[in-house]
């Protein structure tokens, strides 16, 4: 019996393996079942049980395979099952293939696809080894339900006749309906889409309908070209019932050394005045958005980043950013080591009312170099600092700037613990100024001409930090002392402060060697930065961490505005309380507290409470006017968020921002819902601000995304 079966194994597999006339090149053959038989004067050879026939990278199981060698007909039935090579199954009651199975009749087809979505029809025909077509299809990527099976899915989409092209990596339907529940909602009489196994196809993209008071109902059709392996485009026109058209779209391409992309909008509407009334006519509008980086070597980069609006209102009006600063700006940096050297240059677009475009400024350019030395023996290291600025105007203070600064670094550690760390620079800075405003003669001849300074300092760091072990938790205790030595000044009136007007005194920079942002103010005297931190860590990966610390100067420094809390010889007092004790709750404070009595002149607290499918997010922040100018105004916001997930499908989310102070309300909140499976996403968004500028007005908007899921 064995010898037999060995002998039909190899008649079967020579017989499959014969190439007839004008057949490709044949793949050799595999075959596996419990019983073999050969009806040698018909010319049939038969596997029964369990079979399993392989050729190439294609496999066909079923109960039972007979192979006709007269007419090279290979026949399945009972349980047919076809793995392909792309990893699609095919399913069949019934399937009689020739030419290695790669073409032929498969009746009661179900297509598996890579995706997990399914194709279904009565009958198929497999043409040329890569064209299947089906008759009285149905296509759907959802489950069905397992307590009634019978039911139609959520989506699925039937047709007269499906063709899916292998080759093409595409599938097409004829005269083809969508059903909802099985109620048909849509018709097209022809329809395609990508098959699973491709990552990049021209087409449509899923649209977003919606309306605003503004802009009248909207629709944003994207269409996507593939336009090479490495390039692609998206054409994305928003059309809307009031405003009538606007044109978009975004272009993305990857290089060898980096890559870009530039995203453009335009459109054409009648012209307004700034209380948003017709004036007759029309004027164009719209905006450009660049980006990019590319490599140059091992070292070197260089990249730049472009923004610009035809008008200051465009972009918020057509929902497309809410900045209110645009900045294009070109650059080269190299990294190496520990060195760092970089040039930049810098031009502005302000879309504030107030903004005057003949004091916005140009930097062109500005170049910076910094280095670290190698550590030394002891730790000691040197540090170079370099900077190099022209900063020009249409119509205001111009400053040219050079900067060189030197420094020495040596950290330490006792053996009883304590860490300190001693620096002492050198830095000076050579300014020319045109056209800058005298402080004490506001509307008399501008300044110009050279300035310079010279600015020493030495700092010591001290701290000891001290731990210990309770049960589960480790306590630590720092103590930080900062004792600085610099000479008073440094600020002539001559130099305009450029890069340095915006100023904070918060927890970030209580131990800083200079609190300002920038090089054109200089902050001097001896002062001495203390305070404490402490903290407490769980074996859970729950912590919780507070610090407190102040300022000390021997004399009030005139660097500082007025309410900046750094005004007089003792400072206020700043602090940070995290609080994180699992996953459920994180909490931060952070806050300013009078040096006389303790009462809060400034806080900041977040709070994220609630496990993930129902997280609830507070922020609330109360400023004074703390700049070195007069541009901004004390503020008391609150911010309210969160997220609910009420089953494995669908979620909600709703959000709101309000203005506390007096005569200010809410300035925008919204609302969100979403229902996501394995073959859609629903999404729709209520959004409602209450904020004017211009043509910019408070408006209620809508918007609805409806994505079935694997159409491409």
């Amino acid at each position: 019996m064995r010898l037999l079966r060995s002998a039909l194994f190899a008649l079967l597999l020579a017989t499959l393996a014969a190439a007839p006339a004008g057949a490709e090149e044949q793949q050799p053959l595999l075959l596996q079942a419990h019983t073999l038989s050969y009806d040698q004067e018909r010319g049939i050879v038969t596997a029964e049980g369990d079979v399993e026939l392989a050729t190439g990278e294609r496999i066909l199981r079923a109960r039972r395979v007979s192979y006709d060698q007269r007419r090279d007909v290979v026949t399945a039935s009972g349980e047919v099952a076809i793995l392909e090579p792309s990893g699609e199954v095919l399913f069949a009651e019934f399937a009689e293939l020739r030419d290695q199975l790669r073409n032929g009749f498969v009746r009661g087809i179900r297509l598996l696809l890579t995706d997990r979505s399914r194709l279904a029809a009565r009958g198929a025909q497999r043409r040329d080894g890569n064209r299947t077509e089906m008759d009285r299809a149905v296509f759907s990527a959802c489950q069905l339900c397992p307590d009634h099976p019978q039911r139609p899915p959520l989506w699925q989409l039937k047709a007269v006749k499906v063709i899916h092209h292998q080759t093409a990596q595409r599938i097409d339907y004829e005269d083809a309906f969508l059903e909802v529940y099985g109620i048909p909602i849509a018709y097209t009489p022809f329809f395609s889409h990508p098959d699973p196994t491709v990552k990049r196809r021209s087409g449509f993209l899923t649209p977003t309908y919606g309306s605003s008071t503004e802009l009248g109902l909207k629709l944003v059709t994207p269409y996507h070209f593939v336009l090479g392996p490495h390039r692609d485009a998206t054409f994305q026109p928003l059309f809307t019932s009031k405003e009538g058209v606007v044109l978009a779209g975004e272009y993305r391409e990857r290089t060898q050394t980096g890559g870009y992309q530039v995203s453009a909008s335009a459109t054409h509407v009648d012209r307004r005045n700034e209380d948003n009334v017709k004036t007759g006519g029309g004027h164009n509008r719209g905006h450009i958005k660049t980006v990019g980086s590319f490599d140059l070597d091992k070292t070197w980069r260089w990249g730049f980043a472009g923004e610009r609006s035809s008008d200051d209102t465009y972009l918020r009006r057509y929902d497309f950013s809410s900045a209110d600063t645009l900045t294009s700006n070109l650059f080269l940096e190299g990294f190496r080591d520990r060195n760092y050297a970089a040039a930049n240059a810098f031009s502005f677009q302000g879309l504030g009312r107030e903004d005057d475009p003949g004091n916005t400024p140009i930097v062109l350019p500005e170049l910076e170099y910094h280095f670290v030395g190698e550590p030394g023996r002891l730790g000691q290291r040197l540090e170079l600092d370099a900077n190099a600025l022209v900063l020009e105007r249409t119509d205001g203070a111009d400053s040219r700037r050079l900067s060189l600064s030197g420094g020495w670094h040596l950290p330490s550690t006792t053996p009883g613990g304590l860490v300190y760390a001693f620096k002492t620079s050198l830095r000076g800075d050579l300014y020319h100024v045109d056209r800058v405003i005298d402080p004490a003669n506001p509307t008399g001849t501008r300044q110009q001409g050279f300035v310079g300074r010279l600015l020493p300092q030495t700092s010591v760091d001290v701290r000891y930090p001290l731990v210990r072990n309770e049960g589960q938790v480790r306590q630590t205790v720092e103590p930080i002392a900062m004792l600085i030595a610099a000479p008073y000044g440094g600020n002539p009136d001559k130099i305009s402060n450029e890069d340095s007007a915006s100023f904070e005194y918060d927890d970030t920079n209580l131990f800083s060697l200079n609190r300002f942002a920038g090089l054109d103010r200089w902050e001097g005297g001896p002062r001495l930065n203390y305070g404490v931190k402490l903290g407490a860590y769980g074996e859970g990966g729950g912590h919780s961490t507070a610090m407190i610390g102040q300022v000390l100067r021997a004399r009030a420094g005139s660097a500082f505005a007025d309410k900046t809390g750094l005004e007089n010889k003792r400072s206020d007092y700043v602090a940070r309380i995290n609080v994180t004790p699992g996953p459920y709750l994180d909490y931060s404070h952070r806050m300013r507290m009078d040096r006389d009595t303790w009462s809060i002149r400034r806080t900041e607290i977040d709070l994220s409470l609630g496990p993930k499918a129902l997280r609830f997010n507070a922020g609330y922040v109360s400023l004074s006017r703390e700049l070195t100018t007069d541009e901004l105004e004390s503020r008391e916001e609150l911010r309210l968020s969160g997220r609910a997930r009420f089953t494995r499908n669908w979620g909600a989310t709703a959000s709101t921002r309000r203005d506390l102070a007096e005569n200010r309300g809410t300035i925008a909140s919204g609302f969100g819902l979403d229902y996501i499976d394995e073959c859609l996403e629903f999404t729709t968004r209520f959004e409602r601000t209450f904020t004017s500028d211009r043509d910019v007005r408070p408006s209620t908007g809508i918007s609805i995304r409806v994505k079935l899921k694997h159409l491409g």
